[in-house]
């Protein structure tokens, strides 16, 4: 990434760009990565026993892991940034459309595989256990991310046209396993997302303007109809539910069943004191001692501790909600400037709709598609904290916000290869 970015701030100076893409968006990530780094500042320490310590007299309770999270910001915020510039073109865009959609069906694959024939630890990957985690994550939830991302963004691709009809089959094709290894990863929070998005894929269908054929001006029609529009829902989500159930079977109706053990007060059980209800009571008390400035950007596991009224055999590391995690760790402070990228990123998004250029439309909405996969699964969940995870889903909030470029006869470049 270093070195991407190195050659890419030396073709910049050749060229003499005047602008920096993507430059809007990454502003609030920059400042939260100073607030991150300020988070780790000494501040006046107290003597004790005679000595001074204040190396960790700061505001974060972990000063390491938040100067190691805010590495991992800068990361992905350089990822924003040459994705932005160098996947700029349609054709550009489809190849890194089809390397995420290629990424996700190959972990696909390899999860049903390792599912069906994983009998002794060690399947490709040496540490993986039979009955662990699924496909090459140690976390079901974390699998069921990158699924989720990728399922909404080819779905977005077929609904809003951005794939040619005599293509669409392959991209269906191409859902097929990842939408089976989702249900068989029997993530409950990857599930309930996966109905969402074709909620939200519905409700968007509803508002995208298309210039195409008569059958998709029909269609857009219908869907302009709030009756219409309730009724493809329900038979969308009834549809899926009957699918999911017969993929997924009694093992996944069993982890449903389980939900309410995770909202229970009791912590006699196995759990010791782990569910969620816990956890998020934990956070809630930990935000209310620390509401301005949190307790540092990567050190909630620490902070958290102080809070949390289990046996102590088991502590929670992430608040299985990132929103409640991001206000534990950045306070007011870092929620705001959290809004303020969100804020900017609907912005970028909605300029993008306004094109009038059906393929910069469709990717812009695909993207979303997927992105609100993430956002839906992280009420639940912690799955962006992995960085392949979040690497997705930065290549896909570039591909929602970026400016897409013309060629060289004015023209924009089709998705399969065409002119617009």
């Amino acid at each position: 990434m270093l070195l991407a970015t190195l050659v890419a701030v030396v073709e910049v100076l050749v060229n003499g760009a005047r602008r920096i893409d993507g430059i809007r968006l990454i502003l609030p990530a920059a400042v939260l990565i100073l607030f991150a780094f300020l988070q780790t500042i000494p501040l006046p320490g107290n003597a004790v026993g005679g000595l001074t310590v204040a190396a960790w007299n700061t505001i974060s309770a972990d000063p390491y892991e938040t100067r190691f999270a805010a590495t991992q910001l800068i990361a992905l915020m350089l990822v924003v940034l040459l994705v932005s510039r160098y996947a700029n073109t349609e054709h550009r865009r489809t190849v890194l459309i089809q390397v995420v959609l290629g990424v996700a069906v190959t972990s696909a694959i390899y999860g049903i595989l390792r599912q069906t024939v994983q009998r002794d630890t060690g399947f490709i990957l040496p540490l993986l256990r039979p009955g662990s985690g699924y496909g090459q994550f140690i976390n079901k939830n974390h699998f069921a991310y990158l699924m989720e991302m990728a399922f909404g963004l080819g779905l977005g691709l077929i609904a809003f046209g951005g794939v040619k009809r005599k293509h669409a089959m392959i991209y269906v094709a191409i859902l097929l396993p990842i939408w089976t290894a989702l249900v068989l990863s029997n993530s409950r929070g990857g599930i309930l997302a996966m109905v969402g998005q074709l909620f939200i894929a519905t409700l968007l269908l509803s508002y995208f303007k298309r210039n195409s054929p008569v059958g998709a001006q029909v269609l857009f029609r219908v869907t302009q109809s709030p009756f219409m529009r309730l009724g493809l829902i329900l038979t969308l989500v009834i549809a899926l539910g009957v699918g999911t159930i017969w993929v997924g079977g009694d093992r996944l109706l069993s982890n449903f069943e389980a939900v309410g053990g995770e909202f229970s007060t009791d912590q006699s059980g196995p759990s010791g004191g782990v569910t969620r209800n816990e956890i998020w009571r934990a956070t809630l008390r930990t935000i209310a001692d620390h509401p301005i400035f949190g307790v540092g950007i990567g050190g909630y596991w620490i902070a958290v501790t102080a809070h949390h009224n289990a046996s102590g055999t088991m502590t929670p590391q992430e608040a299985h909600n990132d929103y409640l995690e991001l206000l534990a760790s950045g306070g007011i402070v870092g929620f705001a400037i959290g809004v303020w990228f969100a804020c900017v990123a609907f912005k970028l998004i909605r300029k993008n709709l306004r094109t009038g250029n059906t393929h910069t439309n469709s990717i812009c909405l695909a993207a979303v598609v997927g992105l609100s996969g993430a956002l839906l699964h992280s009420i639940f969940d912690f799955g962006l904290h992995l960085m392949i995870n979040a690497l997705v889903f930065a290549v896909l909030l570039a591909l929602a916000t970026m400016t897409v470029q013309q060629n060289g006869q004015g023209e924009f470049v089709d998705l399969n290869g065409g002119n617009q």
